[in-house]
């Protein structure tokens, strides 16, 4: 048998050229970008039905449904898209069809080396979202009271922090309107090699609402001379699971306050708030926020 194969049979074994192999995967990856923008069209028009019922009432910031909707895609994703690109892309959805339902801007409090917060707001709110940075944590609030800013990005309050650094203290006010906590950055916890390494809460002037998987955050007052270990063992007798306990005892004050961070969604008339009798006044439920994908936030 001859060893020299037609061209008929040397078109069936071979490879089609790589040319020819390209211009096909291209022309469907042009199918697939108009398919894709096809179901864009049709998202932004249910978001404009959103958009008519909000002027009944309702809020475009929904940051417990937005956590929810990437936990859902995340875990049925799979293929070779990173999955930090799944959640980039629809970070900027969510911004633009937040746009659609009205105008909407960012105060953001950024004392960070590198202006680490802004970058962080940017990744979460998108590229196109009106931010203005302000040097303290208070004109960033002053803004969003106001209600020139929807939402304001904080630094993350740590122990020790001087008292005008201190801005979760300014939220155990009980008069409506309230400010809230409602959101924790970044929601996205694994970070790339460059991205800034800081973190920050989102407060607005909404209710929470809860995304399936949240810690809540409860503002306490208390005698200054309850002790830290006796505070967690009260939280704990009451049914709360305390992760973050941060105290503030100002000097020759009776009083000192607390911002703890307990397991769950907590609600204003949750049961277990009214077991922590040990509070000079009723705790306070400052916020809560869905727990970031890739790392158990405490």
């Amino acid at each position: 048998m001859s060893a020299i194969l037609s061209s008929a049979e040397l078109k069936a074994v071979l490879p089609a050229p790589q040319g020819e192999d390209l211009a096909v995967v291209r022309a469907e990856l042009d199918e697939l970008d108009d398919a894709l923008h096809d179901l864009l069209i049709r998202r932004a028009e249910a978001v404009e039905r959103i958009a008519a019922a909000k002027r009944a009432g309702l809020v475009a910031l929904r940051p417990g449904r937005e956590a929810s909707i990437l936990r859902r895609l995340l875990g049925r994703h799979s293929g070779g898209l990173p999955r930090q690109a799944l959640v980039r892309i629809w970070r900027e959805l969510f911004a633009g069809t937040t746009a659609m339902q009205g105008d909407f801007s960012i105060a953001v409090c950024d004392t960070e080396p590198g202006s680490a917060l802004v970058q962080i707001a940017r990744e979460h709110f998108g590229a196109l979202t009106p931010l203005r940075v302000h040097g303290s944590p208070a004109q960033a609030l002053a803004e969003l009271s106001a209600g020139a800013a929807g939402a304001a990005v904080l630094p993350l309050p740590a122990e020790g922090e001087p008292l005008s650094a201190a801005w979760w203290t300014a939220l155990l006010q009980r008069d409506e309107p309230r400010i809230r906590i409602v959101a924790r950055l970044p929601f996205w916890a694994p970070r790339p090699e460059g991205a800034p390494r800081a973190q920050a809460l989102i407060a607005a002037s909404i209710a929470p609402d809860a995304s399936g998987r949240d810690r809540s955050l409860l503002g306490l007052e208390l005698s200054s001379q309850l002790s830290r270990a006796s505070l967690a063992a009260a939280l704990e007798n009451a049914g709360l699971s305390p992760g973050a306990i941060i105290l503030r005892r100002e000097p020759g004050a009776a009083e000192a306050r607390a911002l703890v961070d307990v397991q769950g969604y907590v609600q204003d008339d949750d049961d277990r708030l009214r077991a922590l009798t040990a509070l000079q006044r009723p705790a306070l439920v400052l916020g809560a926020y869905a727990v970031p994908v890739g790392g158990e936030a405490q």
